[in-house]
């Protein structure tokens, strides 16, 4: 969206695509709470009637018809820190709430909906407008675990949106074997050549791409050059396997592809020689060299897109104090 904050870049913690849940909502008759979080953008067909009215891609509640506000809560697919909030109310125009709330905690384990309690604001009672999108800065610095959103006093809102930026527990990681280059890890996009078609960011998404749309792809060059993208991996480590994935690529994959690793130095150093790249085929490659690495290189020849990258691996002593220093500085009393 034009002139839209430069955190609706930032990945969406609560999507369902990296695992985020509504788990629970004191009311959804005219239209489920799921819809919330889908990574869809809203849509709508006119004259869709079901048994309780037109159809409604979002989550709406029936007409307060005695006072109070109605909620939904969310569980994070990426737990992390909350950059800004989208309230979006596409397609509701008379059936929109006037006003909206949201609220965070963070919590330990997978408490059920009844034990979340301590609730802080994120964003405050602030009033909405029908069919368009609210941008809502967060100045929190917090990692958080559940939003909870609450409209004033009931009515529709099409998605809600968590941009921030994921920050694991370095507890539930195995410093010896993961993704160096996931998000739900810290990993992150640094910079890309082109992101025309899709975005880089599906590069390192959790799980993997169901169709096209939810990998990376490029423009069609009409030169000399190549495309690439660069990730700043979760801390500093050692990459032993790359997978290169071009699932659902068929007549549009990259003919070959390279990845280089940088040093702590700034030097960079290759984990995979430009090699020969199949359509729709997940590609796995032993990396016997390399040595520490901060930052991944991927470049694809000529352009094309991509599924997935993953660069498996293991953190050193020092990538390992780098990921507990980062959650030690955002989370709640550790």
């Amino acid at each position: 969206m034009s002139g839209a904050p430069g955190w609706t870049l930032l990945p969406d913690l609560a999507c369902r695509a990296v695992g985020g849940s509504v788990v629970w909502a004191n009311d959804e008759l005219f239209a489920e709470r799921e819809n919330l979080i889908k990574r869809a953008a809203p849509e709508f067909r006119a004259y869709t009637f079901g048994h309780k009215g037109q159809v409604y891609d979002g989550w709406e509640t029936r007409r307060r018809r005695e006072p109070g506000v109605d909620h939904a809560v969310v569980r994070l697919g990426l737990p992390g820190v909350v950059r800004g909030v989208v309230v979006d109310t596409a397609f509701f125009t008379g059936n929109h709430p006037p006003f909206a709330s949201v609220e965070a905690i963070a919590a330990e384990g997978y408490p059920g909906p009844e034990e979340l309690t301590g609730w802080e604001t994120l964003v405050p009672r602030s009033p909405l407008g029908g069919d368009r999108q609210h941008h809502f800065d967060v100045p929190s610095a917090r990692r958080w675990t559940h939003v909870r959103l609450t409209i004033d006093p009931d009515g529709g809102v099409a998605r809600l949106r968590v941009h921030g930026e994921p920050v694991p527990d370095p507890a539930l990681l195995v410093p010896g074997a993961l993704d160096l280059a996931a998000l739900e890890n810290g990993a992150s996009v640094t910079a890309c050549s082109n992101m025309f078609y899709g975005s880089p960011a599906n590069l390192i998404a959790p799980g993997q791409a169901t169709v096209m749309g939810e990998g990376w792809e490029t423009a069609r060059r009409r030169d000399d050059g190549n495309d690439w993208v660069e990730v700043a991996l979760a801390a500093p480590g050692v990459v032993h396997l790359a997978e290169l994935d071009t699932t659902h690529f068929k007549g549009n994959a990259p003919g070959w592809a390279s990845v280089r690793g940088r040093r702590g130095d700034g030097g960079w150093v290759d984990l995979l020689p430009r090699t020969r790249l199949q359509p729709d085929t997940r590609h796995r490659f032993r990396v016997d060299h390399g040595g520490e690495v901060t930052h991944a290189r991927l470049d694809i020849f000529p352009d094309g897109g991509m599924a997935r990258l993953r660069l498996f691996g293991a953190l050193t002593p020092a990538g390992l104090d780098v990921l507990t220093r980062r959650y030690q500085a955002v989370a709640r009393d550790v």
